[in-house]
């Protein structure tokens, strides 16, 4: 019998990293100004109930949860991801460019088509990493992402001060679109993969991504910690998805009486945090483990959160900045860790399939938290804080799943290997 064996690391070029880098900034433009900021201010001008948003978020992460092990499967026998993050995040620049040029309804399709592509993109994105970086530097090289990509919640702030006043929501939206495909084409350029071979035989198909998602699963459950990593991730996300895919914006104009002015200070105020976040999450990533860093941004997530409950109840509005740099600075950790934790537990050869059901559960987190803060709000006709308080609840319990998951470096079969 063969003995189990690491896998083989290799040196990536600087350029390819730099350029692997620069996406989380283009990415993050979109995140910030489309996502979380001006489509939630767009609407709600609009007097669009908050499941409105919901509904059309939930709907597009479907999509995503069908889609994501699939295209990373198949990103994984043709043994190619660049062809698949060009795709989408063309895709997903086109429908960005409209948005607020038409009504309401045409506008909440682009959207969802948007965050269709933009998420679709991301798993290839995130399976890229590896082709980035080396082990000795996983963490270092993910927190740069996440703290250069904050960079780009700064351009997006920036466009809405200088263009919103003076040209309105559709002037905005064209150029934060502009902005995505600028800053992604150093990526498009300059991203080196590292060799591996096309696979022979059938690749999966479209029409059976869901017998490819039940595969998915059924192969990551062979594989220790994978699982219940997933698991944990789901609940985690469930919580941090929902707050920046808009309903932050929502609860601070609507709990606690923020202008727009003062809704940008606070966005600042989480990007400059959520910058510090990353790049000192990578450093703590590579020098204690991303288990560890996990597990104490979840925690400072539960505070921050917290914070933000009393804040609405007791109307102590300066604590809602405290709600922005804590959470801020648990966004930048949390990402740099849970991506080098996956890559981390997956093997070599299944690394594109594994990314897409990391997303998946990432994005029917999505799915789940709007719905829950939808119904919380609109049908129990709950206060905002109540819904805060499920996230809160969703934090805790992914907190003690991932309790049980090690992040050892793994020893591969030659069969888990590319």
């Amino acid at each position: 019998m063969n003995e189990p064996v690491v896998d083989v690391d290799w040196h990536p070029p600087r350029s390819s990293t730099a350029a692997w880098v620069m996406y989380d900034l283009a990415n993050t433009i979109f995140a910030l100004g489309v996502g979380s900021l001006y489509f939630a201010s767009w609407i709600t001008e609009r007097n669009v109930p908050d499941i409105g948003l919901s509904i059309t978020v939930s709907a597009a992460m479907i999509v995503v949860i069908a889609a994501g092990p699939l295209l990373g499967a198949r990103s994984d026998h043709r043994g190619r991801r660049m062809p698949y993050l060009v795709r989408f995040t063309v895709l997903a620049i086109i429908p960005t460019f409209f948005l607020a040029t038409v009504g309401v309804l045409p506008s909440l399709v682009l959207f969802a088509l948007a965050l269709i592509a933009v998420n679709l993109g991301s798993v290839m994105y995130d399976a890229l990493l590896p082709d980035v970086s080396t082990t000795a530097n996983r963490g270092i090289v993910s927190g740069l992402g996440v703290g250069v990509g904050y960079l780009g919640s700064f351009i997006a702030l920036g466009v809405g001060i200088v263009a919103l006043d003076r040209w309105g929501y559709p002037t905005v939206f064209r150029t934060i679109a502009v902005l995505f495909l600028v800053f992604s084409i150093p990526t498009f350029i300059f991203v080196r993969e590292r060799p591996r071979p096309a696979r022979t035989g059938p690749e999966p198909r479209l029409r059976d991504s869901v017998q490819q998602l039940i595969a998915s699963w059924r192969l990551a459950s062979r594989y220790e910690g994978v699982t219940r990593f997933l698991v944990g991730r789901f609940l985690y996300t469930d919580a941090i998805n929902t707050l920046i895919a808009g309903f932050l914006t929502i609860f601070v104009i609507e709990e606690l009486s923020f202008t727009d002015s003062e809704v940008e200070l606070l966005l600042g105020l989480a990007i400059v945090t959520a910058i510090a976040g990353g790049l000192l999450g990578g450093v703590i990533v590579d020098r204690f483990g991303a288990r560890r860093t996990l597990h104490l941004a979840i925690e400072l997530w539960i505070i921050a959160m917290s914070l933000g409950i009393v804040a609405a109840t007791y109307d102590l509005r300066t604590l809602a900045w405290g709600l922005g740099a804590a959470g801020g600075f648990a966004l930048g950790a949390t990402w740099s860790a849970d991506r080098v934790y996956m890559a981390r537990i997956s093997p070599p050869r299944h690394l594109g399939e594994f990314y897409g059901l990391y997303a998946t559960v990432g994005r029917f987190a999505t799915v789940l938290g709007p719905l829950v803060w939808g119904v919380t709000v609109d049908l129990f006709n709950l206060p905002r804080t109540a819904a805060l308080g499920a996230l809160v609840g969703f934090l805790v319990v992914g907190r003690i799943v991932l309790a049980g998951v090690n992040d050892e470096p793994r020893r591969w079969e030659p069969a888990d290997l590319e």
